[in-house]
């Protein structure tokens, strides 16, 4: 009886699902391919392709969404569920007023400073609202017919004492590197309401892995000068970014957060004995056997792909546009600069309140860091460079993000975590800097 039972999960069927569907996910999310001038993943280039031949159509798609996004809460009922839901839906509702400014071009000649308005609509709002449903689509491939449960085999001797995650979660920590963080998240989210991971593992997932992809890690290297020596901060960047989620799992507040699952009924993975390779092959084969049919996996993924698109694009422009007013018009982020100064003058930072100001302004926006030290010395904007991506948690995108998934974490944990993140790639990146320049 269980030998047919093997031999039905090990059947050419199974095995194609598993190994066909697969490797589209991976070719999708992992494979860097040149179309042009561009060598990016095939997702980017069809985000590209679609600004490229949709250019008229794009800018109404994102605006519609965002109406629809700021409306949501509302129309739902859901709007007064806590005060930080309420708070959330009024800020989603102030993003349909930008929107329509920003689709209509008309406001304070201030708000229309590339910077401002026209970079969050045109920067992030247009990409993610783009790239997280076309995403969701491809998703499917990637998380629907084994891979998570082959990887998760593979990567659980790695993952579970460094990280406190299980083997599975490297898909989603490669994900937001070399596609997005919000497509790292997406995953996150589906992963999470399957009850595959823990409210813990979701929570150091959000906050440790679902980082700004390579691609936005060009534009922060190109702005501070650093194309030169790409690939010395691509890698030390990668290295200290998951150095500093080794540490901040180990303490408050992620080290308190609940182990338990969000359904009735977890699945963790499980224990396993014998052959690594066999049993993550065996794992995958019997997710595949077990999975949906392509075309309901599709419509699942792109229906949590949408409602996310909704919850983070109006959050962006209201909660986005608030961080930038406050950094360029305030001394807001001059005083909360005041957290990380005794950090960089200890550790020798050249000018070290303009890298203060600079890791504070990061949790507004990760690219505004990098605008505020062009000027610096190389070993300032190498470490702030680093901070900007490190950091992972920033208002005008991953915070909204993160907000709009189903994992129960809440602003207060999340500003900790981001103030333990940059102070710990301060302590890192620093001796790194002034040792390589």
């Amino acid at each position: 009886m269980e030998k047919t039972k093997k031999q039905q999960i090990i059947s050419a069927s199974n095995i194609m699902k598993f190994i066909f569907f697969s490797a589209i996910g991976i070719f999708m999310f992992f494979i860097p391919i040149s179309v042009g001038q561009k060598s990016t993943i095939p997702i980017d280039h069809i985000v590209t392709a679609i600004k490229t031949y949709f250019s008229s159509v794009v800018p109404i798609y994102a605006f519609i969404v965002v109406i629809l996004g700021g409306i949501r809460p509302f129309i739902n009922k859901t709007w007064n569920k806590d005060g930080v839901t309420i708070a959330f839906s009024i800020l989603k509702f102030l993003g349909i007023i930008v929107g329509v400014m920003a689709y209509f071009q008309f406001g304070p000649a201030w708000l229309f400073e590339k910077d401002m308005v026209p970079f969050l609509f045109n920067k992030l709002v247009i990409p993610v609202g783009l790239i997280v449903p076309i995403g969701s689509v491809f998703l499917s491939f990637l998380v629907g017919y084994g891979l998570l449960e082959f990887i998760g085999v593979l990567m659980r001797p790695v993952m579970k004492p460094i990280w406190k995650t299980p083997g599975r979660s490297a898909v989603d920590a490669v994900a937001s590197f070399v596609g997005s963080y919000s497509i790292g998240l997406l995953i996150t989210n589906r992963v999470f309401k399957e009850g595959k991971y823990t409210i813990k593992e979701a929570c150091i997932i959000a906050t440790g892995f679902s980082t700004v992809s390579a691609t936005f890690m060009i534009i922060v290297a190109k702005t501070l000068g650093l194309m030169d020596v790409w690939n010395l901060y691509f890698w030390t960047t990668l290295i200290i970014t998951f150095i500093v989620t080794a540490i901040t799992v180990r303490i408050k507040p992620l080290r308190s957060k609940s182990d338990t699952y969000i359904t009735e009924k977890g699945d963790p993975e499980p224990q396993l004995e014998g052959n690594l390779l066999n049993n993550a092959f065996n794992e995958g084969l019997k997710a595949a056997e077990q999975s949906v049919s392509l075309g309901k996996n599709i419509m699942d993924n792109l229906k949590d792909g949408f409602a996310m698109a909704m919850g983070i694009l109006p959050s962006i422009l209201s909660v986005g546009l608030l961080g930038l007013i406050l950094a360029k018009y305030t001394p807001v982020f001059d005083i909360i600069g005041y957290i990380f100064y005794p950090f960089t003058l200890l550790l020798r930072i050249p000018e070290p309140m303009l890298a203060a100001k600079a890791a504070a302004v990061e949790v507004a926006e990760m690219f505004l860091p990098a605008l505020l030290v062009t000027g610096a010395p190389m070993v300032t904007k190498f470490v702030i460079g680093i901070v900007s991506v490190s950091s992972v948690l920033f208002f005008s995108a991953s915070i909204p993000c993160i907000l709009s998934t189903e994992i129960p974490i809440t602003i207060t944990e999340i500003l900790i975590i981001w103030i333990e993140r940059t102070i710990f790639t301060l302590l890192l990146a620093a001796p790194v800097a002034l040792f390589l320049f």
